[in-house]
């Protein structure tokens, strides 16, 4: 079977359907984002070079073409170096399963495996102080029912470390031991129970009780009454923080979405002393050197540290350049 003619649009379809889904058990949002970057590439071979997708065979695949299609997520999407590089990452997966089964493609398809990865700039992360996260959960009106349901959602998003997938999959049943844990389901079908303070547990059981949710339903539900959606999720919080900002001006400047908390949380925790590796088995870190940037990004810790730190007793002698010449380039 494995030859010139070995159909792309069969490839694909056993890739997404039975590799993914049935051996790996990748979750939803996986194939969602591997399945968009093929689709965008495909596309952009039909639209450019005239290939329509149901009429290539894996053999056709070439480096070329896929950095092309990169150079061009680029200059015509004006997607940053994290996208592209999130976008060769969904199609060298799919290409490296088709190597594994038929070695003998052509080196066409194996150039892709070698397309390197753009660097990104590492910046510092984004996150709240506490009079910030205050002001944050005290916004929403809890006159309304939609007020009352996003308090409770952002103060068990700042207390979870949860990502805004998780807390909007999250169902009724998913609370455990008298509201005391949440299970959440992660990245890759993990699941993570993780503790709740008494506040947040009694906020969530009058939750349920007040709207008669059962196990089954969704722990947050919109309007409609079916689960709120990572978009929703991002939106009422952008209310909040808008209504927050009246009365804590540093939110006004910020730009501040569901995964701030998420950093937010777990730079609050690290500050109060707690260890790394239980701070990653919170956040469903499966590498400890992903959750190692929040030491980088905490200010506190790092005053912390220079106090311990003896400055040096060496008299600093100011340096006194022989003449005007010299004097002129050392002012530059």
């Amino acid at each position: 079977m494995k030859n010139a003619s070995w159909s792309l649009s069969a490839f694909l379809q056993e890739y997404f359907s039975d590799h993914l889904l049935r051996h790996r058990h990748v979750s939803e949002n996986t194939v969602k984002a591997y399945r968009d970057a093929w689709r965008l590439f495909l596309q952009f071979l039909l639209s450019r070079r005239g290939l329509r997708p149901s009429a290539l065979a894996v053999a056709d695949l070439a480096a070329t073409d896929v950095l092309a299609f990169l150079d061009d997520l680029e200059a015509k999407r004006g997607n940053g170096a994290s996208t592209r590089n999130t976008r060769l990452a969904a199609i060298r997966g799919a290409v490296t399963h088709a190597l594994d089964r038929d070695p003998t493609l052509p080196p066409e398809v194996h150039g892709i495996l070698a397309i390197p990865v753009k660097r990104t700039p590492r910046r510092t992360l984004g996150f709240l102080t506490r009079p910030e996260v205050d002001a944050v959960l005290d916004a929403p009106d809890a006159r309304r029912w939609s007020g009352r349901r996003d308090r409770i959602l952002l103060e068990t998003l700042y207390n979870t470390g949860a990502r805004v997938s998780e807390l909007a999959g999250a169902r009724a049943g998913d609370l455990l031991g008298d509201a005391r844990h949440l299970r959440l389901h992660g990245k890759g079908r993990k699941e993570r129970v993780v503790p709740l303070w008494k506040r947040t547990a009694a906020g969530l059981r009058r939750w349920i009780r007040d709207n008669g949710l059962t196990p089954e339903q969704p722990l947050f539900p919109n309007a409609r009454g079916v689960a709120i959606t990572r978009s929703g999720i991002e939106k009422r919080m952008m209310v909040a923080v808008q209504a927050a900002a009246g009365r804590c001006t540093s939110l006004a400047s910020r730009k501040i979405g569901p995964h701030t908390f998420r950093h937010t949380t777990a730079m609050h925790l690290l500050e109060a002393g707690v260890d790394l590796a239980v701070i990653a088995l919170w956040l469903g870190h499966e590498r400890l050197e992903t959750t190692n940037v929040y030491i980088t990004s905490s200010m506190a810790m790092k005053e912390k540290a220079l106090g311990v730190l003896q400055a040096p007793n060496a008299v600093h002698k100011r340096f006194r350049p022989r003449d005007s010449l010299l004097a002129f380039l050392e002012g530059l």
